[in-house]
């Protein structure tokens, strides 16, 4: 996925992942992006971690913006 089609807040799905996440932040330079979980959990919230452009699904033609 182009890293510049990517904006904080889009859903996207990862590689060999069924799971919709949400983008929370993103480092070009490092190719590097934090997500969570979408939709959010009732209890405790979503818990945020970090992934590589690499695995974001590529496959979509557009993220989806909840």
């Amino acid at each position: 996925m182009n890293p510049m089609a990517l904006h904080q807040g889009d859903c996207i799905q990862l590689q060999r992942d069924p799971d919709l996440y949400q983008v929370i932040g993103i480092d070009d330079r490092q190719q590097r992006c934090w997500v969570r979980r979408w939709p959010l959990q009732r209890q405790g919230g979503s818990p945020v971690f970090e992934v590589s452009l690499e695995v974001v699904e590529t496959g979509a033609e557009t993220p989806v913006r909840p």
